[in-house]
């Protein structure tokens, strides 16, 4: 059984999840808006990503014999000056969520609780893709500044991002 404490930290990240992923869907929106297709494409895989990560977690409460309680969404910045300000803004989300679950995997040590530990190792790892994502499109958009050709190319490229499911724990449920 979940310690409260382990429990109540995991029931916020979901809630912070289902937030991010509200985020990416209003960045998808706004790439739509501004005729990339690409980016749109890109930030709706990043918002399906972000639900399987609260999927993930809801999982894993519930298999310890947790309780997930589901709060209130945020709602989501709307409005960015660029492409580039989109992709800053989601490198430094996800820089946040990073230090979350680094909050999270320190006081599964603190209580003792291996097997949170453990489950917390993957998102370890996702955030350092995540991250470099994130910050591999900044670098691309800046190098393409403002310049049609450039945008128009990278919006191609973000257009081959696919959906995958995250982890091997989604699969039974996805």
């Amino acid at each position: 059984m979940l310690d409260k404490r382990i429990q109540d930290a995991l029931n916020d990240q979901i809630n912070w999840e289902l937030f991010s992923g509200y985020l990416y869907l209003s960045m998808a929106s706004q790439f739509a808006e501004s005729g990339m297709p690409g980016g749109q494409s890109w930030m709706t895989v990043q918002y399906q990503e972000e639900l399987a990560h609260a999927r993930i977690m809801f999982n894993y409460v519930l298999t310890r014999g947790g309780r997930v309680v589901l709060e209130a969404i945020e709602k989501p910045q709307t409005d960015w000056e660029s492409g580039l300000s989109m992709f800053e803004d989601a490198l430094a989300h996800e820089e946040k969520v990073t230090g979350r679950i680094h909050e999270l995997a320190s006081l599964a040590l603190e209580l003792k609780d291996h097997a949170t530990y453990n489950f917390l190792q993957w998102f370890i790892a996702e955030q350092v893709e995540e991250e470099e994502t994130a910050s591999d499109m900044v670098q691309k958009f800046r190098m393409a500044g403002e310049h049609p050709a450039g945008l128009y190319q990278l919006d191609k490229e973000l257009a081959t991002r696919v959906y995958n499911i995250p982890s091997p724990l989604a699969a039974a449920d996805a």
